[in-house]
């Protein structure tokens, strides 16, 4: 990258928000673990990962005290991009199948002031997920498996959640990345793999530099 790519990414923000926080911690994992501390962990080598490709990041709900979500959109004011990361689960009646479902997913809102630019992004961060060999869940787009969300962009896994609260009360650009699905116990073990998280960290971070380069 030369110095002037770098002063240009230095000058764009992404705010990175950690899903959930401790009294209201998400899914429970395959293996007891909740869903908060993976978002946690995920969202640190993020931050670490967009620090690394010159962008400035400010870091949301780390501290698990966040209870309030349209606080995380007000603290994410002035950012380029705010990128949601949390862990996916299924409908309680098909936790017994759970180990059917697997992959990744992207979620954006229709209202979003600024969507073609989030949708935009989700895409990029899908491709680049992709590329490093994760594949998307789909499933959400299913009315019965699912919870019938439309795709923005099938290939790179992209649905429209239009009710998300982060990403419609958000000024700017927003999006939230389901990484993988916890309640399934072989995706649980590689969600909780410093590799896997790494390698996940990083595509997020590409897609980023894409959208926003």
């Amino acid at each position: 990258m030369t110095s002037r790519a770098s002063s240009a990414l230095a000058a764009l923000l992404v705010a990175v928000d950690v899903g959930h926080y401790a009294a209201e911690p998400g899914v429970i994992s395959a293996s007891g673990r909740p869903e908060f501390e993976y978002n946690r962990d995920l969202a640190l080598e993020v931050r670490a990962a967009l620090l690394a490709a010159g962008f400035a990041v400010r870091l949301i709900g780390e501290r698990g005290d966040y209870a309030v979500l349209y606080e995380r959109t007000r603290d994410a004011a002035g950012a380029d991009l705010l990128v949601s990361i949390h862990h996916d689960s299924v409908r309680e009646t098909l936790l017994p199948q759970a180990d059917g479902f697997a992959g990744f997913s992207l979620f954006v809102s229709r209202d979003n002031p600024a969507l073609d630019k989030a949708r935009a992004c989700a895409s990029a961060i899908g491709a680049r997920l992709r590329d490093a060999g994760f594949a998307p869940s789909r499933y959400h787009a299913d009315p019965v498996l699912g919870e019938d969300r439309p795709f923005a962009d099938a290939a790179n896994g992209v649905h429209y959640y239009d009710n998300l609260a982060v990403s419609r009360t958000a000024t700017m650009p927003a999006l939230l990345v389901e990484a993988g699905v916890i309640v399934n116990r072989a995706e649980d073990e590689r969600m909780r793999q410093p590799a896997v998280r790494s390698a996940i960290a990083q595509a997020v971070a590409e897609g980023v530099q894409r959208c926003l380069r």
